[in-house]
């Protein structure tokens, strides 16, 4: 028998060391950074493998990404596996979690089918879980689903049942502009939603995020390949994205390794401030382009009309009224007394710097690989936060 002291930790709370035994492990070692107990609960969390860290070890987390699936979902999982989390993946399409099973190692990611309506299921994702984030979200109503069905009812049953099963951390994802009292039904939802997460699970983490841009996203992607669906409003809108993978880093950092986020909320935007017309002709200069004329506007009753009739008759909808409405909306600026990126030792990425990233398949092949100049680009570098990777 081989005797060795660790110290546990209590959300990084250093107690006094205690005397724990390991019989028939040869001269394996239990570290105090290897034991972790949730302040909350009081499960206790060991971590193994290379350095604790990495795709191969084992940090002792286990968590459930509700909404793994879509845009922002992937990215999560990514972050979390990286760092040694058991992922659980609800899906309800088979189709739809096969590149998620690539993100971590052999039963790393543990996918099990789900539906929102569904209480038994729901118990079912979450029951092993110390950490559960509800990405769920839908930017337009369906047969089956409609918002307030998604970003109310659906985030109130799930924190419900994470607080029943005793999960010790739950975040929700919101919107920058969530408002009671927003003229959109999105937005509005969004703020209810909160509320619900709030009421049902105690110490539920709120994280506010600006429209993002990447890969497949329905931001840049569609200014490039739809640019008629932004020339509303003159484009004089003022919006805030934020790099997806800036967000995910957030997510990560907020359920991992921030205990003080037990109960806030975080305000997450981009760091500039653009007007539609300004992010058109970014996107102008990235393809090597001609978007439409800047001084084409359509009126939003003919866009209104257009897309109710698209909700009507096309069972994928490109653009929704709600859609309309929210393109008229300024985005906010951080609500006073939330946390942003600074809290998280984050340096958000400009959008200028990474246009190029997803919008290069938009060129034509005569310029696929040609450079953008600096001064005609207008790039502002930032210099990016050494500190990206969870300790």
């Amino acid at each position: 028998m081989i005797g060795s002291t660790t110290v546990p930790r209590i959300a990084g709370t250093t107690l006094q060391a205690a005397k724990i035994g390991m019989e028939g492990f040869g001269t394996a070692r239990t570290y105090s950074q290897d034991l972790t107990i949730q302040r909350k609960t009081g499960r206790k969390m060991v971590a193994s493998g290379p350095y604790g860290l990495g795709r191969s070890s084992v940090n002792g987390h286990v968590a459930t990404v509700f909404g793994a699936t879509g845009f922002l979902g992937r990215y999560l999982v990514s972050k979390l596996a990286k760092l040694g989390t058991q992922v659980v993946i609800p899906y309800r399409n088979e189709e739809e979690k096969r590149h998620l099973k690539l993100l971590g190692d052999l039963g790393q990611i543990v996918p099990l089918e789900w539906n929102l309506r569904n209480d038994q299921q729901i118990h079912e994702c979450l029951r092993h879980s110390d950490l559960v984030y509800n990405l769920t979200g839908r930017s337009y109503n369906t047969k089956r689903f409609s918002l307030s069905d998604v970003h109310v009812d659906g985030t109130r049953r799930i924190a419900q049942i994470a607080q029943d099963a005793g999960v010790a951390r739950f975040i929700q994802m919101s919107h920058l502009n969530a408002d009671v009292d927003s003229e959109s039904e999105y937005y509005r939802t969004k703020a209810l939603g909160e509320d619900a997460a709030r009421m049902e699970f105690d110490g539920a983490t709120i994280v506010r995020s600006s429209s993002m841009y990447g890969h497949e996203d329905r931001f840049l992607n569609k200014m490039a390949g739809w640019p008629i669906t932004w020339k509303l409003n003159n484009g004089q809108t003022k919006m805030r994205p934020v790099h997806s993978l800036d967000v995910a880093q957030a997510l990560t950092i907020i359920g991992l390794s921030d205990p003080t986020s037990i109960g806030q909320t975080f305000s997450l935007a981009g760091p500039k401030t653009y007007t539609v017309r300004e992010m058109l002709q970014i996107v102008e200069d990235v393809t090597y382009g001609k978007i439409i004329s800047p001084d084409i506007n359509v009126p939003r009753f003919l866009y209104k009309f257009i897309a109710r009739l698209g909700e009507k008759y096309v069972w994928w909808p490109m653009f929704n009224s709600d859609e309309v409405v929210r393109r008229f909306i300024d985005d906010k600026p951080d609500a006073p007394g939330t946390k942003t990126f600074e809290d998280l030792g984050i340096v958000p990425d400009v959008m200028e710097d990474v246009a190029i990233l997803y919008l290069r398949r938009f060129r034509s092949h005569l310029r696929y690989e040609q450079p953008i100049p600096n001064q005609q680009y207008g790039a502002v570098k930032l210099k990016k936060d050494k500190l990206r990777v969870v300790q």
